[in-house]
């Protein structure tokens, strides 16, 4: 094995895009396999009830990843095309299980192509425009207490009352899912504090809002949210006023310069690399191209954004090697 420790820089990004292409095809030989073993029904003979648990038990695949692969087999087996799409990397183990249920003889070439190195959201936006869903209803429920288990008591602690402990439960993740062509299925849990802030504001926009919709209510929040934070992050105004000019030997960014500099960037870190620009949206930056401490100016030429990565990331190269 490769000692990767003592690689140079351009020989280390060579050699994971080709490890990359290595799995990549791989995976494909692995999943056209398991498609004709499927058809065979080859694991029956090994002792095993379905391909399922055949990839689990024999195999050692986790859940998830035999779940993909099964899903990309049956696919692959009806629509080769497939194969082919993840052998040059223009489609994910994701993507194909999004999509297979909603793939036709008629339809598949078409769909898999319009999917070509799309990200999940992306896929899913697509299948909610080929088949949309009604508009899921507002609701506000309940959750029931967490369960809790007793812990068992050992000998040295006879005698003492017994310890209660919160029962394991799986993460209640958020979730935003299209149901269709600009709708979205929205799910995640609030505090008590925050139900009761909902409630209030459907009583007080009864007169506007008399069915109490806290999709609208939600809107209207990240609305009043959005601008907030506009504001002072981007220098965002309704009312501009005159600029002022720089003041050079200080650090602060006039609220027109940050303005400027958000509308040039169009709120994405604009740091380029050899691949190509950063698409970091979050966690954004006012960057100094030439630093302050080296005299660089807080005007909009010197001044660009950058995710926090990039900016701690050109701060080494700029004072020290990045190591």
């Amino acid at each position: 094995m490769t000692n990767v420790a003592v690689m140079t820089d351009d020989a280390l990004l060579a050699s994971v895009r080709e490890l990359t292409h290595r799995e990549r095809v791989a995976t494909v030989h692995l999943i056209s396999a398991l498609a004709e073993l499927d058809s065979r029904r080859l694991y029956l003979g090994e002792g095993y009830s379905s391909l399922f648990t055949y990839c689990t038990q024999a195999l050692h695949l986790s859940e998830h990843a035999a779940y993909g692969r099964i899903e990309a087999a049956r696919a692959a087996r009806r629509f080769p095309f497939i194969l082919e799409l993840l052998a040059e990397g223009a489609l994910t183990l994701t993507a194909v299980c999004l999509l297979a249920r909603h793939l036709t003889r008629d339809n598949h070439r078409a769909v898999l192509d319009a999917a070509r190195h799309r990200s999940k959201r992306e896929v899913e936006r697509q299948m909610a425009a080929l088949h949309p869903l009604p508009p899921v209803p507002s609701s506000v429920r309940q959750l029931p207490a967490p369960e809790t288990r007793m812990l068992s008591a050992s000998p040295s602690s006879l005698g003492a009352p017994p310890i209660a402990l919160p029962a394991l439960t799986a993460k209640r993740a958020e979730v935003i899912k299209p149901v269709a062509p600009e709708r979205y299925k929205v799910q995640f849990t609030i505090s008590r504090a925050t139900h009761d802030k909902l409630r209030q504001a459907q009583d007080l926009l009864r007169h506007v809002l008399r069915d109490g919709d806290i999709g609208m209510i939600v809107d209207r929040a990240l609305t009043l949210l959005l601008d907030d934070l506009l504001k002072k992050r981007a220098g965002e105004t309704h009312q501009p006023r005159r600029r002022r000019a720089s003041i050079a030997k200080s650090r602060h960014v006039p609220r027109a310069v940050r303005r400027e500099v958000w509308r040039r960037d169009g709120g994405q870190c604009a740091f380029v690399g050899t691949a190509g620009r950063c698409t970091e949206r979050g966690l954004l930056e006012i960057h100094h191209v030439v630093p302050f401490v080296d005299d660089g100016p807080p005007t909009s030429g010197n001044l660009e954004l950058r995710c926090r990565a990039h900016n701690a990331y050109e701060a080494q190269l700029w004072f020290g090697a990045w190591r």
